[in-house]
């Protein structure tokens, strides 16, 4: 018995010329309409006008602190950011202090939570066992969420008696030649609010970098491990060398958030407006003086004082964006550009 004549099956067997885009038949009509141009140019419209708003924003918040501080702008120029007196009494008021406090105290917190950090994302990431990895990372993430004022409740019963009785002593014993480690131990100053700001910005900068690591493609590892590299090399030349520009990012955002930090800072930084090159004397911020003294402002150059305090942080806090977008410029200008998404 022969077998049966094969009959081509449309849309698959049937030759069709080349080119020719096979059309399947829909089983249910489906309205096509071409796109409405009033929708799409409605939905550019109110794009560019959610992007607009930032700069719109920060326009108004600009403006705001230099009308409110034209007073205290007319009455002492530009020597209000060089002087170093701060009397409401006589009306005679400088920054200078607040500013050196608040770049102080950033800077040594950055110097402190950057290692740590960097080392809880890279265990999280590379060395530590599955059955940690969550709790570290939700412990890490937690930090984040306690209110400032917890921490410097926590600063004033628990870390400065420490630093008081323990650990400026042992400092000051060991390393008062620096110059920066001398002076009688109070256990609240600079040195404490430091302390306090790098534990606050550590979950900021462990959570970025833990992100950017392991954004880091698995075969980069691996390449690095074959070619005879130890595993704290392999960390070294096949992660951190290219998460540099993402760490360095989580810096940035971290010093942002020490820049601007007010309570914390204020229950432990002393408030007193001196520049000191001691770490053991108390100091002051731009952000707390505001939150000590406008309440009690009750004469306008005083206040005009005190909102060109805040426009002085704003003018610190934009040089600082400024070096950082210039200095990840320098690190990835070489790199290619797909590391630069980091």
């Amino acid at each position: 018995m022969g077998s049966p004549l094969a009959v081509p099956r449309p849309f698959q067997d049937a030759p069709r010329p080349k080119g020719e885009v096979t059309q399947f038949p829909l089983r249910g009509k489906v309205p096509l309409r071409a796109p409405s141009k009033l929708a799409d140019h409605g939905f550019r419209i109110l794009i560019f006008a959610c992007a607009m708003s930032v700069l719109l924003i920060v326009g108004l918040i600009v403006s705001e602190l230099i009308l409110h501080s034209q007073l205290s702008i007319h009455a002492f120029g530009w020597k209000f950011f060089t002087a170093q007196s701060w009397d409401p009494v006589s009306g005679d008021f400088g920054a200078l202090p607040f500013i050196y406090g608040t770049v102080v105290s950033s800077l040594l917190a950055l110097v402190l939570a950057l290692p740590l950090g960097v080392g809880v994302a890279v265990f999280t990431t590379e060395m530590c066992p599955k059955l940690l990895r969550g709790p570290i990372s939700f412990m890490v993430e937690l930090l984040a969420a306690i209110p400032s004022v917890v921490y410097g409740l926590w600063g004033m019963f628990v870390l400065a008696p420490l630093l008081r009785t323990v650990v400026q002593p042992w400092l000051a014993k060991y390393m008062g030649w620096t110059g920066l480690f001398e002076g009688p131990p109070y256990g609240i100053g600079m040195l404490a609010a430091g302390i306090i700001l790098a534990i606050m910005i550590v979950p900021i900068i462990a959570s970025i970098t833990r992100e950017v690591v392991i954004a880091v493609p698995q075969p980069q590892r691996e390449a690095v491990l074959a070619l005879g590299a130890t595993r704290w090399e392999m960390v070294r030349m096949g992660v951190l060398r290219n998460a540099r520009a993402g760490i360095f990012g989580a810096c940035i955002l971290g010093l942002g958030r020490a820049l601007g930090e007010t309570i914390a800072v204020t229950m432990l930084i002393g408030n007193r407006a001196e520049i000191a090159k001691s770490l053991f004397a108390p100091g002051y911020t731009l952000a707390s003086v505001i939150a000590n003294e406008f309440s009690e402002a009750t004469d306008d150059l005083y206040l005009s004082a005190l909102v060109e305090i805040g426009l002085a942080l704003f003018i610190v806090t934009l040089i600082v964006n400024g070096l950082a977008r210039l200095m990840v410029w320098q690190i990835t200008k070489g790199m290619p550009a797909a590391a630069h998404g980091q």
